[in-house]
């Protein structure tokens, strides 16, 4: 028998709300913030379907950005970096700086409480070893994306106030979150704007057609918006 799933009230009043053709930016955020409110703060979220081929390694789309109104939540990071650097990190946010010892306590204390790995690329050495722990949690540094760096300090401050890390998942999507329902509208606008020019610029060479296919702006537990962002 067919899976039968019971909406909430709120949902099925938000629902009727949306509309199945793409709107601009400007309108796409007014649906947003005109669906049935939650009683705590949603995340909104930006998800683009794009014109690659995920199997290729040269349409891979991954980066980060300091979105220019953060994303409304601070992250949890860790910095892989010499001894001498760790007090740096530590003041710039990190909630826990080092070498070989973080290293260790990874992969053999389960040490999970971060969001964001950062490391210097003289340490990449020894974290390589924790692959295929961090790998497939995406939690793993990579200078593509900015995790890797010599200036540690600077990483640590822009990843702990929000900065965004995105790469496209096996079907070519990427999905990034942008900021909270509470920002206001100009604020949504800035980012998701930002977000949109930064997957422009991306664009592989041998990718060929339409590049963004569809753009979604959705909250934790909103329908999906449509946006033309062409």
């Amino acid at each position: 028998m067919p899976v039968v799933i019971k909406r909430s009230k709120r949902y099925r009043e938000t629902v009727k709300k949306a509309v199945p053709d793409p709107v601009s930016l400007d309108k796409g955020i007014d649906l947003l913030k005109g669906f049935t409110p939650t009683k705590f703060d949603q995340s909104v979220e930006l998800i683009f379907s794009l014109g690659i081929d995920a199997k290729q390694a040269d349409q891979t789309i991954r980066g980060s950005l300091s979105l220019p109104h953060g994303i409304g939540k601070s992250k949890r990071v860790v910095a892989f970096c010499p001894e001498h650097l760790v007090a740096a990190a530590t003041a710039a946010g990190a909630v826990r700086a080092g070498g070989q010892d973080l290293v260790q306590a990874i992969e053999k204390e389960n040490f999970s409480e971060f969001d964001v790995a950062i490391a210097t690329p003289d340490m990449m050495r020894f974290v390589g070893r924790l692959g295929k722990v961090l790998g497939p949690k995406g939690l793993m540094p990579s200078p593509k994306a900015g995790t890797v760096t010599a200036d540690i300090a600077a990483a640590v401050k822009e990843y702990a106030a929000g900065k965004v890390e995105f790469r496209n998942d096996a079907g070519g999507n990427v999905h990034t979150v942008i900021g909270k329902m509470s920002f206001d509208k100009q604020k949504l606008l800035d980012n998701i704007g930002a977000m949109v020019a930064q997957i422009h610029k991306m664009k592989p060479q041998t990718s060929k057609g339409v590049f963004i296919k569809k753009t979604v702006l959705k909250g934790t537990m909103t329908p999906a918006v449509y946006l033309n962002v062409q």
